[in-house]
């Protein structure tokens, strides 16, 4: 039992923290989705009248809103923690500890991202039904038709027309209904005061092409002994997994960026528009400033802390002195 406390029992003194983390995600997108999709209460003379928290909680958006922010994030921390194991592998420590620790990490990245895309298909069919107005715009699509093509990349002409663009045939409707006869709502069909801004098609193809590159990383990674070279742990690839956690991050930001953006006009959509939330207080720029001094300090800390624990214990010492340095190598 002794030696099982000492293997394990600091890894589950873990469970908690994660557990919090995810908490925390969930509670805070919840707020999100119902913003989406607002519901659980009546509006009477703008006044919310009968609420109902749960059902606020439990909107449509919820289900695949919150599993993709927890994927992206699980995706996210496995990309970080396998690019110091590949940066530390860089630099010539050959450590069984860190080859063991880039293992883990990598498969974890490539599950996580296999799960990110999968609820990614769940998210595009969400807004077909629900907002096809921010579906049809992130892909410039104008008319309401079947089999209807995937728009990658090109610009808009100033009759709203698509160059030099890569179109996928049947793509969007599959995207929207798993058929490619699916009918995809135009723009054509929304006020036009009331479509988001076309520039969510450049975040979506972004956040797309980020995406793929996560996910192909982790899966050169793990089929590295079938590529050319002799080398177990290739320079490039290496590097591409030190980037794995910078690229998640960008996917991340683009990905609230287009939830955000694309539910515009709307702060509460259907409800109120963002020019009439809008707040009229003054001191909304000195608590900006704070924000960013606080997030600031925060950041030197915990870098700075971080650092001098990893100068002053190597990963190695700190395994012997645990006395888990046979269990790592075994």
């Amino acid at each position: 039992m002794g030696s099982f406390q000492k293997k394990y029992t600091h890894m589950l003194l873990l469970i908690p923290v994660a557990l919090g983390s995810s908490a925390s995600a969930i509670f805070i997108t919840t707020v999100n989705s119902f913003m989406n999709q607002p519901q659980g209460f009546t509006l009477i003379n703008g006044i919310m009248k009968d609420i109902h928290p749960i059902a606020a909680m439990l909107n449509p958006a919820t289900p695949t809103k919150v599993s993709h922010v927890l994927a992206s994030s699980y995706t996210l921390s496995a990309g970080i923690l396998a690019g110091i194991a590949a940066f530390s592998l860089l630099r010539g420590r050959d450590h069984v500890y860190y080859k063991k620790a880039l293992k883990l990490t990598t498969v974890s990245a490539l599950v996580f991202a296999v799960s990110t895309v999968m609820i990614g298909d769940s998210s595009g069919k969400f807004l077909a039904k629900y907002q096809p107005e921010k579906l049809a715009a992130a892909e410039w699509h104008f008319k309401t038709m079947k089999e209807a093509p995937l728009v990658y990349g090109g610009i808009l002409d100033e009759n709203n027309e698509v160059k030099y663009a890569i179109e996928i045939p049947y793509a969007l409707s599959i995207l929207a209904g798993n058929r490619p006869d699916t009918e995809v709502k135009g723009l054509e069909e929304f006020p036009a005061d009331l479509r988001p801004p076309l520039s969510i098609h450049y975040m979506f193809d972004l956040k797309v092409t980020t995406g793929v590159i996560i996910l192909m990383i982790p899966v050169l990674y793990v089929l590295r002994r079938w590529l050319p070279g002799r080398k177990p742990y290739p320079k490039w690839l290496l590097l591409g997994i030190v980037l794995l956690g910078p690229l998640a991050m960008i996917a991340i930001e683009l990905g609230w960026m287009f939830a955000e953006v694309g539910r515009q006009p709307w702060i509460l959509r259907g409800y109120m528009k963002v020019a009439e939330a809008a707040t009229t207080s003054t001191s909304v720029g000195w608590m900006l400033v704070l924000f960013i001094l606080l997030y600031l300090i925060l950041c030197f800390s915990c870098i700075r802390v971080l650092s001098k624990l990893f100068r002053n214990k190597e990963a190695e010492k700190e395994l012997e002195s645990l006395g888990l340095e046979g269990g790592i190598v075994h």
